[in-house]
C-alpha cells in the first residue's frame, strides 16, 4: 500500500553496513513507505539466507534506512524515490519487491541486471495467487493458510505475496519473521500508551475528535498516553492532546526520529493507530495494539491473525478507495462508524489494557 505511512521522521546517525564478500550485488526494490518495507521482511531475510555472501541493497528512500538496516537483511539502501531510478548498475540480480509492474519492472531493467525477479515476466510467476496456483512450476511455493480475513475477502496478505515471488525462486521464506531488534537509542518514554491518530490519506483517518476522547479515557485510568505523527502531523497530534487534556510534553510528533520512534514502540505498553506504518512496528516489536482500518479491509494488510496482542477493528463496509485500489477524498463512512466506545472494549482485553472509563457521548 503505497504512500500510506504518515510523516517522514528526522534521519538517524545510522550508515550502512560495509560490503560482503566476491558473490556480486543484489538490488531489491521497495521504494514506498514503512508499513510496505515492514512487510517485505521476511522475503528480504529468504533472500539474505539464499545469498549469504552477496552485497544486498534495498532501494527506497533514503529516510527508511535505519529500519533497512535495523532488520540485517540488507547492507546498504539506495536513495530511491517512488519509481524513481535505481543508482546501481549491472546487479547479479534485480528483485522487484515494490509492485505488479510493469513500471517499477522497467525500473530494474534499466539496471541492466544479469538476472531479474519479477511478477508477470513471460514464463514466470503470476502476480494474480489463482493463476499462479493452477500454473505448473518448477519451484512450487508454499502456500500461507489459516487467514479467515483472507479467504472471507478473497485477498492474499502483503507478507505471503512476496514470500511467494521467492519461493518460485527457490529461495525460503518465513512469513513470520516480522520481528526487528530494537535499536541502541532509549526510548525517550518507557511503557507508554502511543495514540498516533495521523495517516497518509484523509480517508483512512479517524476523526480528532474521536483519538482525543480516547486518549483522555485512557489517561483517566493510569494510562500514560503520548501522541505520535510525523513533523507535519504536530498541530493534529497537539489538538488531540489538548482536547483530550494531556500536557504539551505528551506530544512527541515531529520531535523524534525514526529510531526514537522504533523504540518508542518496542518499549510502549500499548498503541492505537489507523491503518499505517507504526502498526506494523508494534507487530514487529510485539507491542499489543489496537488498529482501525477502513476503508481498506485488514486481509490485506491488517496484523498477524494468530497473534491476539494485536487487534484489527473494521466495520466490514468496503469504500470507493478499496474498490478503487486508491484513496478516495472526503469522510469514508466504514471507518467513522468505529466508535471509541468500540476501542476502548478492545484494551481492555489486552495485556496492560487497563479498563478505562467510558468516554463521553459525542
Amino acid at each position: 500500500m503505497t504512500s500510506r505511512d504518515s510523516g517522514r521522521y528526522r534521519l538517524s546517525r545510522y550508515r550502512p553496513a560495509g560490503g560482503r564478500g566476491p558473490a556480486g550485488t543484489v538490488v531489491a526494490l521497495r521504494a514506498l513507505g514503512l508499513s510496505d518495507l515492514l512487510t517485505v521482511l521476511p522475503a528480504l531475510r529468504g533472500l539474505r539466507r539464499a545469498r549469504p555472501d552477496a552485497r544486498i541493497l534495498l532501494a527506497t528512500p533514503r529516510w527508511l534506512e535505519p529500519v533497512a538496516l535495523l532488520s540485517g537483511a540488507v547492507d546498504g539502501v539506495v536513495d530511491t524515490p517512488k519509481l524513481g531510478p535505481v543508482a546501481v548498475q549491472r546487479p547479479a540480480l534485480a528483485v522487484n519487491l515494490h509492485g505488479r509492474g510493469p513500471a517499477s519492472t522497467q525500473v530494474l531493467r534499466a539496471t541492466a541486471p544479469a538476472e531479474l525477479w519479477a511478477f508477470d515476466l513471460a514464463g514466470g510467476v503470476s502476480w494474480d495467487r489463482d493463476e499462479h496456483r493452477a500454473g505448473n512450476r518448477q519451484h512450487a511455493p508454499r502456500e500461507h493458510h489459516g487467514d479467515p480475513r483472507e479467504r472471507q475477502a478473497g485477498e492474499e496478505r502483503e507478507v505471503a505475496r512476496w514470500c511467494r515471488l521467492l519461493e518460485a525462486h527457490g529461495v525460503a521464506c518465513d512469513p513470520d519473521d516480522l520481528s526487528l531488534p530494537r535499536p541502541t537509542v532509549p526510548p525517550v518514554v518507557g511503557g507508554a500508551t502511543i495514540v498516533h491518530p495521523g495517516g497518509a490519506h484523509p480517508v483512512r483517518r479517524w476523526q480528532a475528535r474521536l483519538w482525543a476522547q480516547v486518549a483522555r479515557a485512557l489517561a483517566t485510568s493510569s494510562h500514560r498516553v503520548v501522541v505520535t505523527g510525523g513533523p507535519e502531523e504536530t498541530e493534529l497530534a497537539r489538538t488531540v492532546a489538548r482536547e483530550a487534556g494531556l500536557p504539551p510534553a505528551a506530544v512527541l510528533a515531529g520531535s523524534i526520529d525514526l529510531p526514537e520512534l522504533c523504540a518508542l514502540v518496542a518499549a510502549g505498553s500499548l498503541l492505537l493507530a489507523a491503518n499505517t506504518g507504526i502498526g506494523h512496528l508494534a507487530t514487529a516489536y510485539g507491542t499489543p495494539s489496537v488498529l482501525l482500518f477502513g476503508p481498506v479491509s485488514p486481509a490485506r494488510w491488517g496484523p498477524p491473525p494468530d497473534r491476539g496482542q494485536h487487534v484489527a477493528l473494521w466495520s466490514g463496509e468496503r469504500g470507493a478507495a478499496d474498490r478503487n485500489g486508491s484513496a478516495a477524498a472526503g469522510t469514508e463512512q466504514g471507518l467513522a462508524s468505529i466508535t471509541p466506545a468500540d476501542v476502548l472494549r478492545v484494551v481492555a482485553t489486552l495485556p496492560g489494557g487497563h479498563p478505562p472509563s467510558p468516554p463521553p457521548s459525542p
